[in-house]
């Protein structure tokens, strides 16, 4: 008797797979908001083949790495300024609960992925299976601060019961986002209300967004390392 085995797919198969099968979502003729990460990477390899075929679209770029990489592949690109409201918007995660509550930031774009999430009908976040979690808190919670008195804020959130606050360093130097700010990351280990949290950083002087997206994601499609591709509601 023979057992049949099945390969296994490694964590960047899971996320070309998922980030692949994303690109079905985004119709002829729309305005889409496009995210960024490692997972939206293989989401936009697969719309510049997509373009190639006949497909049009515009996207409004959270990033300047997605707007780099998606222009070399001749996706349209426009500014956020420029629409009244986006159709779609597809993104990665960080985290994400059962509730579709979400932590984002890790490549640290979060506040201009929350702006483009919060003019979007419709958020559909990828990742694969690690990122969907019980309880939000073990990836430690981005915030964007302003540069001016962030030691000042650092000390702030820690009275939030954090246990450790780091400033992100990036090739042994302080990360600047796309907007000129810093970013805490913050270890809360688990974040018991994330609308509760949430609202306490907004209320720190010099917090300029978190990396909580409260509410706003549609579905969270994740891939497993058989090769299954789940989708999840609320």
């Amino acid at each position: 008797m023979f057992l049949k085995t099945f390969a296994m797919h490694s964590p960047e198969e899971i996320k070309k797979l998922v980030g692949t099968y994303a690109a079905q979502f985004v119709q002829q003729d729309t305005v889409i908001g496009l995210g960024t990460g490692s997972t939206v990477y293989w989401l936009l390899q697969e719309l510049g083949n997509r373009v190639k075929q006949g497909l049009r679209f515009t996207a409004v770029p959270t990033s300047s790495q997605t707007l780099t990489i998606g222009t070399e592949l001749g996706i349209c690109f426009t500014e956020l300024n420029e629409v009244d409201e986006l159709s779609l918007t597809i993104d990665g995660a960080d985290e994400a609960d059962a509730q579709l509550q979400l932590i984002k930031g890790g490549g640290g774009a979060l506040l201009q992925e929350k702006m483009v999430a919060a003019a979007t009908k419709q958020l559909i976040i990828i990742a694969d299976h690690t990122k969907v979690v019980g309880q939000l808190g073990k990836f430690p919670l981005p915030v964007e601060v302003i540069p001016f008195g962030w030691k000042h804020v650092q000390k702030h959130i820690a009275k939030l019961e954090c246990n450790k606050i780091e400033l992100r360093i990036r090739n042994n130097e302080t990360f600047i986002t796309d907007n000129h700010n810093y970013i805490l990351d913050c270890y809360f280990n688990k974040i018991e209300n994330a609308a509760l949290l949430n609202a306490a950083l907004h209320n720190i002087p010099g917090v300029v967004e978190t990396g909580l997206f409260i509410n706003m994601a549609s579905s969270v499609i994740a891939g497993y390392p058989d090769g299954k591709i789940v989708t999840i509601t609320a």
